[in-house]
């Protein structure tokens, strides 16, 4: 297949070029998506009329794959935020392909726009505004269900709940918890929940 032309789209963001091809076809694509060396924008190493290899076909039907996928990414995140799992659990459902979602999940990661503890972070501090029974340990869990790692997880809830915030956590647990349905004594099912062992110290000096 022999290469027709090349044009910046830039209307679609730097980097963004087009291409025309001798069979009708045309791909739109990120020339960060092609392999190094292949192409560059600045001195357009792939000159119009030149015959493409398989091999540069592919390169060129990969990137366009992986623009497509980030831009249907980029539209996840602008709804809300979104953390590396779970963005590549929807693009695999958008029927993207594992390489190219790996891809652009990896990309994403680079240039900060994923953050797997920022999103932990923000789903904690939404979570404590709610009027629902939390504890640290629920806080945890959720945050594993939604595929974040341990330390991730743990990391997160290390920075938002302070020992303030878990003092306040632990009030209101108590305030939600049903009455008479764990018979273990209340040091150790605040233990369980995850609450630390100076926050509970506290609520019993201060009772």
């Amino acid at each position: 297949m022999t290469l027709l032309s090349l044009k910046t789209e830039k209307s679609q963001g730097e980097g963004v070029v087009k291409a025309e091809f001798s069979d009708g076809s045309s791909l739109v694509f990120s020339i960060d998506y092609l392999p190094e060396g292949i192409f560059s924008e600045k001195d357009l190493d792939f000159s119009p009329g030149r015959e493409l290899s398989l091999e540069e076909e592919g390169s060129f039907g990969f990137a366009a794959a992986c623009y497509r996928a980030e831009k249907s990414a980029l539209r996840l995140i602008a709804r809300a935020e979104q953390h590396s799992i779970g963005l590549t659990a929807k693009l695999e459902r958008r029927g993207y392909e594992a390489a190219v979602v790996r891809t652009v999940v990896s990309r994403f990661l680079d240039r900060n726009l994923l953050d797997d503890r920022r999103y932990s972070e923000r789903w904690i501090q939404s979570r404590l505004k709610q009027r629902k029974l939390i504890s640290p340990l629920g806080l945890l869990a959720g945050l594993r269900k939604r595929g974040i790692g341990k330390d991730s997880a743990g990391n997160a809830l290390n920075e938002v709940v302070d020992p303030e915030t878990e003092y306040t956590l632990l009030l209101k647990y108590l305030d939600k918890a049903p009455q008479g349905k764990n018979t273990l004594p209340l040091r150790v099912q605040l233990k369980r929940e995850g609450f630390s062992s100076a926050v509970i110290d506290r609520y019993f000096d201060e009772i």
